[in-house]
């Protein structure tokens, strides 16, 4: 049996044409251990080891979360302190096109310790509500810069920053996750991130945004979180 997808109201934006409207997810995927250089990803995994989180069973691993999690409001609810943002870059295809954004793989930091699949499905995952056509960008995609910011204590840091020439292009993680090398048709795939400045964190205030240096261009968006009690 499968659910309704999830309706987001989104602006594509195709050359100088943009175009507003509900544009409907009905799968959404997290692709985890993306970087292209095998020796930083090992070496990250075995720091998360010692952290308790479970070595991935492969790399790059592509999680299944429900796309009902996506959401472009400014606030989420989350299950206590201890969950946090991290930027990626997002392809999504519809209407025949491939596009490009960008979001945060919101993530509870404690069960992620306990399984990484649970902790990928239980908060939910803010988007911008603007993407890119990716024909647009993919001349020159290394270019891409992704950025993220944390407010803590009162006082607005970087978070994250780099370009995307640290992660797997879109092809590779495309064909990675589909045989035929082509996003199903309303599937929004998350494709990794950058290594924390400070170290991962929990994050109540958290913005993010990925630049086009070479058109002048940049998504953006912020958004907070509403700790719930943990009551036992």
């Amino acid at each position: 049996m499968s659910v309704s997808p999830r309706s987001l109201n989104l602006t594509l934006q195709n050359g100088d044409a943009s175009q507003r409207g509900e544009v409907a997810v009905a799968h959404a995927v997290i692709a985890g251990w993306t970087g292209r250089d095998p020796v930083a990803v090992e070496r990250h995994i075995a720091e998360l080891e010692e952290l308790g989180v479970k070595r991935p069973a492969s790399t790059p691993i592509f999680y299944r979360v429900a796309a009902a999690r996506l959401t472009t409001d400014p606030a989420i609810e989350v299950s206590g302190p201890h969950s946090g943002g991290e930027v990626e870059f997002l392809l999504l295809r519809h209407g025949g096109k491939l596009w490009v954004g960008v979001g945060s793989d919101h993530t509870d930091c404690e069960v992620e310790k306990y399984g990484v699949t649970v902790s990928k499905q239980l908060c939910d995952k803010p988007i911008a509500p603007l993407f890119w056509a990716y024909d647009d960008v993919a001349p020159h995609w290394d270019r891409l810069i992704l950025r993220s910011f944390v407010v803590e204590n009162g006082v607005r840091s970087i978070y994250q920053e780099g370009t995307v020439a640290s992660m797997l292009p879109p092809g590779a993680l495309i064909s990675g996750y589909v045989a035929d090398g082509e996003l199903p048709e309303s599937t929004l795939m998350f494709c990794g991130t950058l290594a924390a400045h400070g170290g991962v964190r929990a994050t109540g205030e958290f913005m993010f945004e990925i630049e086009d240096p070479v058109l002048g261009r940049k998504i953006a968006h912020a958004y907070r979180t509403v700790p719930l009690p943990i009551m036992g």
